[in-house]
Parts: structure tokens; C-alpha cells; sequence
């Protein structure tokens, strides 16, 4: 493998890149090329703006076989090499690799980047967000002892996730059977009051911007959620909705009453995966428990479109549980050279 080091995203290389990524040990959409370009353009939205892009492509014969999209920051007191889009709004992330690439990938990575091919001054691999079930795993720890460094992974957050049965009614029989009365009673009740309820998801191009206005409006309902949108995390809200809509995964739906929209999810769709990735909703029609109703039908719709999971990501809120997810954790790996 002929490895490289790039100060910037390479132009040209997207195809390639996300080709890549639909053979990778973990295929998400925090990892396509669109997204952490437009990540790096705001630093996560302000949340690295001293970093320093290392992006580490290799080749095999000419052919791209793995990527480590690296950055270069202080944090916790060290020097440390992290992957780009860490920390906070990207959920899921890893190497870049097809898992029979994966070991000679990740002993040509740890050499080359303590080579004098590569910006050196650097003391610690800082590695979030990784998933528990990542084959990196194995292949880091294994390549550090080789090495001589220091690994570590501890668990970081859970991320509740439901394995959708492709059927409603079986979905809601393997539920508590509690939540499973609350559910359908909720839902029931916001179809059969005065105002019309009905789902609406963003479909055109025309209609995306005002709808991610929107989207914003009910998530600053929520006290904490509006202070974490600066007005430069808002920026990368926005560019990172649009792309995902670019590339066909946004699913952005809203639940409107009277005409008027209370509730919001956004979703990727992805892999056969619904990945919740933020949501909002107006306290104003709260009698109609619109997030519940909402997830409802999105969850309903799932079932019928032959997804196979619906994931919540990160975060341990109560209502996760509910609608019965089940814990897996994201990782943080620490990898300290010797």
C-alpha cells in the first residue's frame, strides 16, 4: 500500500471515496466524503477551530483501499491525532477500510504516520465514536501490541437501536405491553381530533430550505438545544442537511396539525438503517403528543419499507426505551505511542 497525506480534501475523489465506504467495516453517512468536507468547512460548527487536516488516503496498485480522516488538535492536554467529524455531531465513526484490507491497512497506517513522511509532534491516537461492534477494533489493539503503544477503549455513550421485524403489528407485540397501549392510544387520538394530523416528508428540492428553517424553529423549543445552535453550528446544520438531501439519505419529516408543523424528525436513511439524528417539536400542541405520534408513523412506515433497524444513536432519553431500543455503545479508543 502507497500511503498519503493530504492538508486538504483532495478534489476528485468523492466517487471514489464513497465507493470505498459501501465495503467498509462500518458503512454510515458520517463517513461519506460530502458530509466531512462539510464538517471541515466550520470545524464541526466551531468545535475545533484550531485543527489541522491530516487526511491519510492508501493505494494498492493505484486503487484507493483505505482512508484515515485525521486532524491534528489539542485536547485534553495533548497533542493527539482525532478523526474528522469528532466530537459531538457525528454519531458514528471509524477507519475507512473493506474488513479483508483491514489488517495490513492498519499496520501500514500506525507506521506511516510515525514516519517522517508524516507532520510529526503528535503523542496520542484519540479515536471517538466508534462502534462496539467495529472490526478496528481488534486490528488497532492487535497492531499496537506489534507496536509497543498503549490501547485502551472504553464505552463513551449508548446508542438504543430497534430491529425492526418488517411487520407493525409484530413490531408492537414484541414491546412492553404498557408502552404498547400508550403508542396506539396516542396515535389514535391525533387522527380522530378536529384538526387534520398527517405526516409530511421533504421531497423537493424547491421546498428544502424553508423546511430546514423550520426544522431549526422546533428545535429551538428546546432550552438546550438552542443554545447549542450558535449561529456557526446552524451553518453546518444546514449544509449537512443539504448534502445528505444531495446524496438522497435526508428523510425529514414533520407531523402537521391543521396544516401547521408541530413535530420534527430528521433521519438518515441509510444501509437499510433509519438513523434519528435530531428532532424537535412545539410545546404549543403538546395535547396531540406530537413526537410520540410522529415516531409512530415513521416507525410504522419502516416497518412497511423493509428497513431493517431503526437507530437512535446516541443518547440514553427515556423514550428510546420505550418504543423498545436496545442498548450497543459507541467506543473511545486511546492509542499512546510507547
Amino acid at each position: 500500500m502507497i500511503f498519503e497525506c493530504h492538508t486538504s480534501f483532495p478534489k476528485g475523489l468523492a466517487r471514489e471515496w464513497n465507493e470505498l465506504l459501501e465495503r467498509s467495516i462500518t458503512k454510515v453517512p458520517f463517513l461519506r466524503y460530502e458530509y466531512l468536507n462539510s464538517w471541515w468547512r466550520t470545524r464541526g460548527g466551531g468545535e475545533w477551530p484550531l485543527a489541522r487536516l491530516l487526511l491519510v488516503t492508501a493505494r494498492r496498485d493505484g486503487v484507493l483501499v483505505g482512508v484515515a480522516p485525521f486532524m491534528l488538535v489539542r485536547h485534553e492536554g495533548k497533542i493527539s491525532l482525532m478523526l474528522v467529524g469528532s466530537i459531538e455531531i457525528s454519531d458514528y465513526l471509524d477507519l475507512i477500510v473493506a474488513e479483508e484490507d483491514l489488517p495490513a491497512f492498519v499496520v501500514g497506517l500506525l507506521a506511516y504516520i510515525q514516519s517522517a513522511e508524516f507532520p510529526q509532534g503528535w503523542s496520542r491516537l484519540s479515536l471517538y465514536n466508534i462502534p462496539e461492534d467495529s472490526a478496528s477494533l481488534e486490528a488497532l489493539k492487535s497492531t499496537c501490541r506489534q507496536f509497543g503503544w498503549n490501547f485502551s477503549a472504553d464505552a463513551e455513550s449508548p446508542c438504543p437501536s430497534i430491529i425492526l421485524p418488517g411487520d407493525w403489528e409484530t413490531y408492537l407485540a414484541g414491546i412492553d405491553k404498557k408502552q404498547r397501549h400508550e403508542i396506539r392510544r396516542k396515535m389514535r387520538r391525533a387522527e380522530s381530533s378536529d384538526q387534520e394530523v398527517r405526516l409530511y416528508v421533504t421531497c423537493e428540492a424547491d421546498q428544502l430550505r424553508a423546511d430546514i428553517q423550520e426544522t431549526l424553529r422546533l428545535m429551538e423549543m428546546d432550552a438546550e438545544k438552542k443554545r447549542f445552535l450558535t449561529p456557526l453550528m446552524r451553518w453546518q446544520f444546514r449544509i449537512s442537511l443539504r448534502c445528505a438531501f444531495s446524496a438522497g439519505f435526508l428523510q425529514l419529516a414533520f407531523l402537521e396539525v391543521g396544516g401547521k408543523k408541530a413535530a420534527v424528525y430528521v433521519n438518515f436513511l441509510f444501509n437499510q438503517r433509519v438513523m434519528v439524528y435530531n428532532s424537535g417539536m412545539d410545546p404549543a400542541y403538546s395535547e396531540y403528543s406530537p413526537g410520540w405520534v410522529l415516531l409512530g408513523y415513521l416507525l410504522q412506515h419502516a416497518n412497511q419499507q423493509g428497513m431493517k433497524e431503526f437507530d437512535f444513536m446516541r443518547g440514553d432519553e427515556d423514550y428510546k426505551y420505550k418504543f423498545g431500543g436496545q442498548d450497543r455503545q459507541v467506543l473511545r479508543v486511546e492509542i499512546d505511542r510507547a
